[in-house]
């Protein structure tokens, strides 16, 4: 018998040139440690900051050294995959959503449409959308998306459509090719017409007052749960867990936890797809080079989840806002999954049912050893659920229900599963389902797979698999930023740190220092900070904390610098993106660091000692480009201001290093350079900074959106003023 050609190949991706280029940045880092270890005695108070500084970023190029080490890629072969398989694992969709009015139905809605097409048997998928905000405009629009996917997917299968989100597929496509045949011309007008009605009806809110949608307080309802059927279209599942202003709802991971459930009691597919609602499917093969992953490897524990890289639709040509986003999962998601695999990012994962139900890598079931309390104390009272969840983790992959119990039977149940109180006593949150204790239950999430010895896997494909809404520019971004750096942090601060999973699990030491840098991503912020004003303060008063140009160790500090900005700027290039965008992201890197993420940074500490309460936040997502976006498309370098505390430090540290100049410059004018009084090598750090800060330095002249806030500007000259008066005043007491 012939052996079967493999489902997927494993390429190292490792560059020696690279790797010596950044040992030896390790190396000069160490050297720079040393330098100022050697000169306390003679600098005292700034060498000690720049000490503790600069052996932080020494730690998290440590961390970063590790995951890129053995950087590894999987190719998939979907093709192998159909001629070896003769049937597919069924698959449960889940899509979620919070916010109707930051979030438009429209674009929810175009995310189903690509999923409920792509490249998979119509009977194997269902898709469950998890409405938190109850809106009657959703649940409307599901009902259309419903009929629309009767004329869309046929539509896609047929031409084999390569887009099957319709915005997107109609905007690129804004008329169809003259080479192609007449009956495809005449359908695709009237398939495009028919979005556009179907468009026009979504956004009618008029149109949306539907007689079967209660009317309900958006904070305070009972659950909902409707099932929209159509033919030749997988089965379209509406729920909108019950809320209560008393009853904790755990964001995101409690609204995932009860798709879960109500699936788990409908469909209870062996297989989970987890997407976000602006997160539509760009590769109709997706699911196909999941299924490559999964069915490919020899032992199931080397594939817990399929974790796909995220991308962006719209791109701006050099986005300081995105770019930088682009190269961080490039060296992230092929360095990691050389090791343990990919940490869960929170969208475009296709998990394993039986690994959300907390089941171990080498544990192997049968349905005679799950005691019934057992089932109860981790999945709750429903005997159906109980079954549904024993029948997952004891059978094998092609197992599911797939609506065997009667219709209306399986809905009064969902109802107890959806309820508020039904994980009171389970084990759902802590051991089941998606984890609560943080904003990033993603990652939480992930942490807990890995600690039981379960291996991830990272899935790219071209074209890319899923693609997602941008936020909208500024205000979003910093929204995404903030969450995206407060999450890890409150699990690093937390009894869930991965540290006790490696001493205690089965979690690698090298996964772990991959968790570490996640998790203390937000407290670069606070070395950051000191380290954007230490050149400021050395200035001002007149110190030091590196060595005079005439110095042969003022080498050390200027080798770090060139090595890294080599290393950081051959990221870019390698992928395609050009010196302008390289510039713009070390621009923005540094003003995301000192803003958003000290904020998150300052947020969680008081959360941790009791003063204040997470809220999760949900970014504005646009449909179609605005006119501020619009704008910035013909100049990607515009930032624009509000009035919120969060562009503060920005508009200090530029106006401290401003001050520094031109008190450095006057000195340096004035006295001789090799005089005690002028730091070259710091004045060279504050011209950078200033550099950094450019957009600040613009805001200062702009006007309207584009300009500081003259209250912003007030208070950050206020502190800069006081900052400078405490660099004078340390000045006098030292002497």
């Amino acid at each position: 018998m012939a052996k079967q050609s493999p489902l997927y190949e494993r390429v190292s991706l490792r560059n020696n040139k690279s790797l010596a280029l950044e040992l030896l940045l390790l190396l000069f880092l160490f050297s720079l440690l040393t330098c100022h270890f050697f000169s306390l005695k003679q600098h005292g108070i700034p060498a000690l900051l720049a000490l503790l500084c600069e052996s932080f970023f020494t730690f998290v190029w440590i961390l970063v050294l590790n995951i890129k080490w053995n950087p590894i890629k999987y190719v998939q072969y979907p093709d192998r995959l159909l001629e070896q398989k003769t049937e597919l694992p069924a698959v449960d969709i889940f899509v979620t959503t919070a916010d109707a009015e930051l979030e438009p139905p429209i674009i929810t809605m175009n995310t189903v449409l690509s999923l409920l097409a792509v490249n998979y048997p119509v009977e194997k998928l269902a898709c469950y959308l998890s409405d938190d905000g109850a809106s009657p405009l959703t649940y409307h629009a599901l009902v259309e998306t419903s009929k629309f996917a009767r004329v869309w997917l046929p539509f896609c299968k047929k031409y084999d459509i390569k887009i099957r989100a319709p915005f997107r597929y109609f905007a690129t496509t804004s008329i169809p090719s003259h080479e192609e045949s007449l009956v495809f011309q005449y359908e695709w007008k009237l398939v495009k017409d028919i979005y556009e009605m179907f468009r026009q009806r979504i956004e009618d809110e008029s149109f949306a007052s539907c007689n079967d949608f209660p009317e309900m307080d958006q904070s305070n309802h009972r659950d909902i749960v409707k099932i929209i059927t159509a033919e030749g279209v997988p089965n379209l599942v509406y729920i909108s867990r019950e809320k209560h202003p008393n009853k904790p709802h755990h964001f995101k991971a409690g609204a995932l936890n009860v798709l879960t459930r109500v699936s788990g009691l409908m469909t209870n597919a062996p297989f989970i797809l987890n997407v976000d609602c602006d997160m539509y499917v760009n590769n109709p093969q997706v699911i196909l080079h999941a299924m490559c992953l999964f069915l490919g490897v020899d032992n199931e524990r080397d594939c817990a989840y399929v974790q796909f890289a995220p991308g962006f639709h719209d791109r701006i040509k050099d986005d300081p806002f995105r770019d930088q986003y682009d190269v961080i999962f490039k060296f992230f998601g092929h360095g990691t999954a050389g090791i343990q695999g990919p940490p869960y990012i929170g969208s475009n994962c296709l998990f394993r049912r039986k690994v959300i139900y907390d089941s171990s890598p080498d544990q192997r079931i049968t349905t005679g050893e799950l005691s019934d309390l057992d089932l109860e104390r981790k999945f709750g009272q429903s005997s159906l659920l109980k079954e549904s969840a024993a029948h997952i983790l004891s059978a094998s992959i092609s197992a599911s229900m797939s609506f065997e119990c009667p219709l209306p039977s399986i809905i009064k149940v969902t109802h107890d599963v959806a309820g508020c109180d039904y994980e009171s006593g389970t084990c759902w949150g802590t051991e089941v389902g998606w984890k609560y204790g943080s904003q990033s239950e993603d990652i939480l999430t992930g942490l807990g797979i890995h600690r039981k010895g379960w291996k991830s896997m990272y899935c790219t494909t071209e074209p890319a698999s899923f693609l997602r809404c941008p936020a909208s520019r500024v205000p979003g971004t910093m929204i995404q930023s903030k969450r995206w750096a407060a999450g890890p942090l409150e699990i690093f601060l937390s009894s869930m740190s991965p540290i006790s999973d490696t001493i205690n699990g089965n979690l690698s030491f090298r996964q772990c220092l991959v968790y570490m840098w996640l998790l203390t991503w937000s407290l670069r912020s606070i070395f950051e900070l000191v380290y954007s004003l230490l050149p400021a303060y050395c200035i001002i008063t007149g110190s030091r904390f590196l060595p005079k140009v005439s110095e042969l160790a003022i080498l050390i500090p200027i080798q770090v610098f060139l090595v890294f900005n080599i290393c950081t700027l051959s990221e870019y290039l390698k992928i395609g993106l050009s010196t302008r965008a390289w510039w713009k992201n070390q621009r923005m890197a540094r003003i995301t660091c000192t803003s958003t993420w000290l904020f998150a940074t300052f947020t969680v500490f008081l959360k941790h000692i009791g003063l204040s309460q997470s809220a999760f936040e949900v970014a504005a997502k646009n449909a179609t480009p605005t006119d501020d976006e619009d704008i910035q498309r013909k100049d990607p370098g515009k930032f624009t201001f509000s009035e919120s505390l969060i562009f503060l430090p920005g508009a200090t540290i530029l106006l401290v290093n401003m001050i520094a100049l031109v008190i450095g410059m006057s000195r340096l004018l004035a006295t001789n350079p090799q005089s005690s009084e002028v730091g070259i090598g710091e004045l060279l750090c504050v011209v950078w900074a200033v550099l950094c800060y450019w957009v600040f330095l613009k805001g200062l002249f702009g006007k309207g959106k584009y300009g500081i806030p003259s209250s912003t500007t007030v208070k950050s000259g206020v502190l800069a003023l006081m900052f400078t008066h405490f660099c004078k005043w340390s000045k006098s007491h030292g002497n």
